[in-house]
């Protein structure tokens, strides 16, 4: 008799660990239990602080917390995306990027985290064509002036990026590299800075997201001279792409992604992907982006990886043709 009690005890106990919620589960239930914290690896006023505060702003209603945005700058997004994949994988710390965390791998050495392996992608935002622009003062009308003053003056002209190793960076070296020229890149940390002293005419030149330099060229304190996707871009109506001026086949997109740590439980992200997708789903949302020059795409977390992977293999190699360092 005794027997018989043990062994049906054991089998409900067994039948009730079958049945019961798996760890994952259990803490996705349970989360959010307090605030949640976006980290921005970039200064205040760029693109990257701009998504990340819109994401936090609608978010903390459907989350039941507050989220907050935390600006870690410096390094192309590298100590801010450091931090996150250090942090615990409990679905409190998430990251937003921009372009550079695929370029990051070939211009950064001795990074303290593996790209690919400790940060998990959850989605990828948005893309944007980038946009050349100067300040009103500057002489050239569009990009194919620029283009025959820098063939004269190889080396000499300026333009800032948010940073070494920056998209707009690599863009402007494989256009040099295409045409037969040359420029002198000076780096900024971040699109806050580099639009200040872009607006203030401390550098010539600038590049940067259609999303980023917008509001700027709207209000009349600088110049578009040519954008970087195969297209014109809607809210710089009558801009060329570079690809109409001089460089042809030329194309490159600027792109904004979220990211957790590695090992963050599925159904966290799930939710959160869930969550973000509903986000940029609102027409208020849709129409601020958009208008900046944010083509929303909002892609699966599988969907996301295969296209991080293909873009850090893709600017390794204009790193390796072009010798890009870090600070240089």
């Amino acid at each position: 008799m005794k027997t018989r009690v043990v062994a049906a005890a054991a089998a409900i106990a067994s039948t009730a660990a079958l049945l019961a919620p798996a760890p994952a589960a259990l803490a996705a239930d349970a989360w959010p239990a307090k605030a949640v914290r976006i980290v921005a690896p970039f200064p205040p006023g760029g693109s990257v602080d701009q998504v990340s505060r819109l994401l936090a702003q609608h978010l903390a209603e459907p989350l039941k917390q507050s989220v907050v945005v935390e600006n870690k700058s410096g390094a192309s997004g590298s100590i801010g995306a450091a931090a996150v994949a250090s942090a615990a994988p409990d679905g409190y710390t998430w990251l937003v990027v921009f372009d550079t965390h695929g370029v990051n791998p070939s211009v950064i050495p001795n990074m303290p985290f593996d790209t690919k392996k400790d940060l998990a992608p959850v989605m990828l935002i948005g893309t944007s064509p980038m946009a050349l622009v100067a300040h009103t003062s500057q002489p050239w009308k569009n990009f194919a002036d620029v283009l025959a003053e820098a063939k004269k003056k190889p080396g000499e002209l300026a333009f800032g990026s948010i940073g070494s190793g920056s998209l707009g960076h690599l863009a402007m070296a494989q256009v040099g590299n295409m045409v037969g020229t040359s420029f002198n890149h000076i780096p900024y940390r971040g699109g806050g800075p580099l639009m200040t002293d872009a607006v203030g005419n401390q550098v010539p030149m600038a590049i940067g997201t259609v999303f980023l330099v917008t509001p700027h060229v709207q209000a009349g304190r600088v110049k578009p001279l040519a954008v970087t996707s195969a297209k014109a871009a809607p809210s710089l109506p009558g801009t060329l792409p570079m690809a109409e001026q001089g460089v042809p086949g030329f194309e490159a997109l600027a792109w904004w992604g979220l990211l957790a740590p590695a090992g963050t439980p599925k159904p966290i992200v799930d939710r959160m992907h869930a969550e973000v997708s509903k986000v940029l789903a609102k027409a208020e949302v849709k129409e601020k982006l958009s208008s900046q020059g944010m083509d929303i795409v909002a892609s699966s977390p599988a969907d996301f990886e295969k296209f991080l992977n293909n873009e850090i293999d893709r600017w390794a190699k204009v790193v390796k043709d072009n010798d890009i360092q870090a600070g240089k």
